[in-house]
Parts: structure tokens; sequence; C-alpha cells
């Protein structure tokens, strides 16, 4: 089986020299070939093919060559590395903040908000319960604060926007699908160039939160399930799709795609994932599949 690793390294931890052989990989039966530079002003990125049986025994192989490296890498087949569609969390993935939490800190109650849902994205809590509970603390806030928060707090992860533009440029879809709130996710799809964006409605009343989320709320297994509705409506397996997020409630659908990256994530997610993205930013998920630097579209 050809595989190939891509290693991602910033290029400050580059110059300071980040240093890692390969070669106790032929302990498990891989051969390593050639290697090609994908290439970055700020990244340093590398593709290293290898010829092995075990794709699982060389992820581990690797984890344990890259242990404590300021490096991001990415372990799979070479065939079909190019994914056809992206699903993508929101907050905390594509954008810098939970956007509840936001909302929490103009009604007054950050603190217990973020406190439940930090603990409900580590998956020590019910995620649907969670969210009913944070979303009756913001009974009574002004609608206007919604836009305030997003003009204010939102602002697009780096390299966000080019990972959705170059992937869409080159054939591939892209899908906002949060457990977040579609106030925010319509926007956030617009300034990121996603073609189109799931989440879960804030009911209003008279100008207000009224406390409440529509139903049925949107979590992980409506996650997976847009995952799956989109591949099949597109006609791709799900091997040809890619899933990014940060919390529990993106499990399952990072496991269920193609590819599945954990970006800051959570502990529970970063060690279900297929890779990990700790150092670099989104683009990172551009060259794991094998884009050129050369070929990002960026602003």
């Amino acid at each position: 089986m050809l595989l190939v690793l891509t290693t991602v390294i910033p290029l400050d931890a580059a110059n300071d020299g980040v240093d890692f052989s390969l070669e106790p990989l032929a302990a498990i039966g891989a051969r390593l070939g050639q290697t090609e530079d994908l290439g970055s002003d700020a990244l340093v990125a590398q593709d290293t093919f290898i010829e092995a049986d075990d794709l699982g025994a060389v992820r581990k192989a690797v984890s344990g060559l890259m242990a404590g490296k300021p490096a991001d890498y990415c372990v799979q087949p070479a065939e079909g590395r190019r994914k056809r569609l992206l699903i993508a969390d929101m907050d905390s993935t594509i954008i810098n903040v939970e956007c509840i939490d936001e909302l929490a800190d103009f009604a007054g109650v950050k603190d217990k908000v973020a406190a439940i849902t930090e603990r409900a994205m580590r998956g020590d809590l019910d995620f649907e319960a969670a969210l009913r509970e944070r979303v009756a603390m913001l009974k009574g806030l002004p609608l206007a604060d919604l836009q305030r928060a997003y003009d204010e707090r939102v602002r697009l992860n780096p390299g966000a926007r080019t990972l959705v533009r170059t992937m869409t440029a080159h054939g591939a879809k892209a899908f906002l699908v949060s457990g977040g709130f579609s106030f925010f996710t319509r926007r956030v799809a617009e300034a990121a160039g996603f073609d189109a964006n799931r989440a879960n409605t804030l009911v209003e009343a008279d100008g207000v939160l009224a406390g409440t989320v529509g139903e049925p709320i949107l979590g992980r297994e409506a996650k997976l399930a847009a995952l799956c509705e989109e591949a099949a409506a597109l006609g791709v397996p799900l091997s040809a799709t890619l899933a990014v997020g940060d919390g529990a409630n993106d499990l399952a659908m990072i496991a269920a795609s193609g590819l599945g990256v954990a970006y800051r994530a959570k502990p529970i997610v970063a060690a279900q994932a297929h890779a990990k993205v700790d150092h670099a930013d989104l683009t990172a998920l551009l060259y794991f599949q094998g884009y050129r630097a050369d070929e990002f579209v960026t602003d």
C-alpha cells in the first residue's frame, strides 16, 4: 500500500530545527520513498511517500516519532487524498470563539455558561441537555446583542477562508455544520465561502431571546447525518470526505469521514481523529490533501 506522510511545521519552529528521523519505520516493514516539498512562506510542508502494509501501525509509529515536536502531521493512503466534500464545525474551529459564551458575556453569565461549554465539548455532559441549559440563561437578551457579538467578537481563524475557497475552487463542496446557532453560521459561511450551513435556531420573542432553542437540536448524530447526506447528494463515498472539528459533538463525523481532523481539539477528539492540527493554521488541511502553496486561493 502506498501511504503518504505529510508534515507541516510553522516556519519559526522549522528555523529552530525540528529534529526527527523516519528511519525507525523500517522496524515495522515500512519502506521510505520520495519526498516532495509543498512549500509556503509561513509553513514548511512536505510529503514523504511510504510503502507499507499496515496503515494503523505506521500511524502509531509516526505518532511516537513526532511526540513533543512542534509539528502537525497526517498519515493516509496516497490514493484519494484530495477530498470532494468538506464538513466543518464552526465554533473554535472555523472561528476563534464559542458564540454562546460570547452571548453569555453580554447577558452577564459568561463564567457559568463557559464552564458548561467546556465540559460539553470534552464529552463530560450530554450535548443537547447542556445546550438547553445554557440557552435558558440567555433569556431576555436583546436580539441586537447577537449582531454586536458577531461584529465585535467573531473572527475567522487563520487559514479558514483559504481552506474553503481553495477546495471549492478545485471542485469540492464545503458545508458548515454547527451545534451553535444559525444567526452566526449564515454570516460565517458567507465570510469564509461555504456552500451552505446547518445549525440550531434560537427562539425569539418580542425582540429578545426566549431562552429556548428550536427542536430537534443539531448535535453529534445530526452532524454525522449531514456528512452522510451531503456525500450521498454529491454521489461520493465517505472516503472522499474531510471533516474537521474540536469538540466531542464532532466525533461521529470525524470518525466516519475519509479524513477526520482534530483542530486545536479537546483530548477525546484528538485521540480519535485520523490527524490533528495543534501548531499550524487551517491551511494544514490543504497540505494534508496534497495541495501545494501555489495552488491556494487567497485574498
